[in-house]
């Protein structure tokens, strides 16, 4: 089932989209985007591009009707064991082909997925299994996966666990667990072993829950963004839109590189639902390994490389990175947390290719806004509001109050993509809609242009001395000391302020530690005297998301922990 939405309609009411006048030719704000199910993606995929490679791994290549046909497979024997419409069913998986196929495969059962981060701890994870109602797991023999999901299953929490064999794809050696002896617990190969087409699939609706898909949970419990079949498949043409000119005039078949675990949204959506739809070819990595990116570039030429910051600074950070041969790529693209301009400026100067950085979240199935090939050079911003997305700046104290241009507020968003709310938290949900914008907890601005900036998250906000302080603005200017690899500001007690910025850092190869003092006297002028920050630590490694990203949650409970520790450094003079 699909269908075309334009939306003439709300353009008619009134509402500018001045970005529009920057988009690649021939794309309009108010293009009509396909909105339809995830089996008939894959299904008309197979049929589009039969026995193309769909996804190499390990060197291996699986075509799209492998895929399709074992996916099928996978919905066959979901629906024989009683996991069909109405089911949730938990993925516990790391970036392997068992994930696409199991994913397709519960969505054509008309079952929901969940996914579950190998990364997450024991509360997260138990959490997410409670509240999704998911009595099925799919994980893998992986030693680093199967004993955790073997005690969910011992505690109850789930009923049955499937275990994908990794040596399926090409054994190299990683450490494996043997399965108990339980009729419960079973290989996916005997799960879906002589499982049968049923004389009819489930009916699957655009209207239907696709995917439960955890938020990071830095407040609280992780809450499941309910996400449409509906609301996938718009991400995915709202991409598809936007990216057509570019495709028409390069016509050729892209490699994509797939490094960002795909139990993220970003992954899910930008890479590898994009990437099937549109007949790319897949490059599926365990995990970001630099040399095997690189690898992947340079010899196997690949043309799209979606990325997340922390992995744009490894690239970055090569010493002979102006002598590597990058020319393949198309497009170089950061997404999942604010991309420092200072990284980016390195990144361009050194091989030519520009890296732009654009925004989403979970709750919009990941798009939000993008930079066309050709426009205003805006260093910092994230970008113009993607066709078929509305996106204003509100107050802060009145999330009603639309600001105007240049003022900074809270970013609101609605389009076909964005989640209808959480999985059993009406409360939640009702708070973090104002009709039906969806307020995204993100602090930024738009320009006349209508290029949007992010300033921070509104629960990173500082208040410093009766001051909005943002962490991103100050991480901002420190990338732009020399000897600055990595660095995340989080707010700390502060006798005179109340709260001031305190900097983390990680030092380049052979740099020195420098004091507080010498900090604040280079980002003076550079940032306001109540952004300064009055302390510095320097930190082996930052520590990080699941995906990747540098998180200041984790840092802010770190330092919590270790509050009543005296500090590595004085904090420096007041301002």
């Amino acid at each position: 089932m699909k269908a075309r939405l334009s939306l003439r309609s709300q353009k008619a009411d009134g509402v500018t989209h001045p970005g529009e006048q920057f988009y690649p030719e021939g794309v309009r704000w108010d293009a009509p985007i396909e909105r339809g199910t995830l089996p008939d993606l894959l299904a008309k995929a197979a049929s589009d591009f039969g026995d193309r490679p769909a996804i190499e791994y390990r060197d291996g290549p699986i075509s799209f009707n492998e895929l399709k046909a074992m996916a099928d497979s996978a919905a066959a024997a979901f629906l024989r064991a009683g996991y069909g419409k109405g089911s949730s069913v938990a993925l516990f998986l790391g970036n392997a082909p068992d994930h696409p196929v199991n994913f397709f495969g519960a969505l054509k059962a008309g079952a929901r997925v969940v996914h579950l981060s190998p990364l997450d701890g024991a509360i997260a994870l138990t959490h997410k299994l409670k509240d999704s109602g998911a009595r099925i797991l799919v994980t893998s023999n992986l030693s680093t996966l199967f004993p955790a999901a073997l005690k969910f299953f011992e505690a109850g929490l789930v009923d049955r666990l499937i275990v994908c064999e990794d040596q399926t794809w090409g054994d190299v050696g990683n450490p494996m667990t043997a399965l108990p002896d339980n009729p419960a617990i079973v290989t996916f190969k005997n799960f879906t072993k002589d499982a049968k087409a049923p004389a009819q699939w489930p009916q699957v609706s655009p209207d239907d829950i696709a995917l439960l898909q955890y938020t990071g949970g830095t407040t609280g419990l992780p809450k499941g963004a309910m996400l449409t079949h509906g609301n996938l498949t718009s991400a995915v043409s709202i991409y598809d839109v936007w990216g057509a000119k570019s495709r028409a005039e390069r016509n050729v078949i892209d490699r994509v590189i797939l490094v960002l675990p795909l139990f993220h949204i970003f992954a899910l959506t930008v890479v590898m639902l994009s990437s099937i739809k549109l007949g790319a070819m897949i490059s599926l990595h365990q995990r970001f390994d630099l040399d095997a990116v690189m690898r992947d570039i340079e010899i196997k030429r690949a043309t799209i490389f979606p990325g997340v910051p922390t992995m744009w600074i490894a690239i970055a950070s090569l010493p002979d990175l102006d002598k590597r041969d990058l020319s393949s790529l198309a497009h170089a693209g950061s997404g999942g947390a604010p991309l420092p301009v200072e990284v980016a400026r390195i990144f361009e100067r050194k091989t030519k290719l520009t890296l732009k950085s654009g925004w989403g979240m979970t709750e919009t199935c990941s798009p939000g806004t993008g930079h066309p090939p050709t426009g205003p050079d805006k260093p910092g911003s994230i970008g113009l509001m993607l066709p078929g997305i509305e996106m204003d700046v509100v107050s802060l104290e009145d999330p009603a109050k639309v600001l105007p241009v240049g003022e900074t507020g809270e970013i609101r968003i609605r389009g076909p993509n964005v989640t209808r709310g959480y999985w059993n938290r009406e409360a939640e949900t009702k708070e973090s809609f104002v009709g039906d914008r969806f307020l995204t907890g993100d602090i930024g601005y738009m320009d006349a242009d209508g290029y949007f900036y992010l300033v921070d998250r509104k629960k990173d906000m500082i208040i410093s001395g009766g001051f909005n302080v943002y962490p991103q603005m100050i991480e901002q200017a420190i990338y732009t000391y020399p000897p600055v690899q990595e660095v995340l500001v989080i707010g700390v007690p502060d006798d005179y302020r109340g709260e001031a910025a305190k900097a983390f850092v990680t030092l380049r190869a052979d740099a020195k530690p420098f004091t507080i003092e010498e900090l604040r006297t280079f980002l003076t002028g550079k940032i306001g005297k109540h952004e300064l920050p009055v302390a510095v630590e320097f930190m082996k490694e930052l520590p990080r998301t699941s995906v990747g990203k540098l998180s200041r949650h984790e840092l802010r409970s770190r330092q919590l922990s270790h509050q009543q520790q005296p500090k590595q450094f004085a904090t420096g003079g007041r301002s």
